[in-house]
């Protein structure tokens, strides 16, 4: 039987796969009651900073996007994300996991990363409600 402890170390795994640094602003996007509170306070534990919201007017090291299928188009939220991150900064999208309400097929997040100029270099799972996609520059890999 997993326990908490074994939840979070599993979330902890993934921010650390993510290479974030302290210091860091990571800016967030598609926030709601839904998403996932330990991997939020895990990055935001990670960088000593609060995460920042779609508002912020300054240059990011990151962007974290929650998406949902029926939520406004993704390629044009991944553009969005994108807008004040630093040469070289990543996204990190996260969507509901198969069979939950939501869900967005792979094969979408693909299409749209590649329309907003990004490319997948890899898929994590979060807890028990969401996947984490790792998107980087075409041309750029993790």
């Amino acid at each position: 039987m997993a326990t908490q402890e074994d939840a979070q170390a599993a979330v902890d795994a993934v921010v650390a796969r993510l290479g974030l640094k302290a210091g860091q602003i990571i800016q967030e996007f598609g926030y709601d009651e839904d998403t996932d509170p330990d991997f939020r306070s895990s990055i935001e534990a990670v960088t000593g900073e609060d995460l920042v919201d779609e508002d912020f007017g300054d240059v990011t090291d990151g962007s974290l996007v929650w998406f949902r299928d029926g939520d406004d188009d993704l390629a044009d939220l991944l553009m969005d994300a994108q807008t004040l991150l630093d040469d070289g900064a990543a996204v990190c999208v996260c969507t509901p996991k198969a069979g939950l309400p939501g869900h967005v097929q792979p094969r979408d997040v693909q299409e749209a990363a590649s329309v907003a100029g990004l490319h997948a270099t890899s898929t994590f799972v979060l807890g028990n409600r969401w996947t984490a996609t790792y998107l980087v520059e075409k041309g750029r890999s993790k």
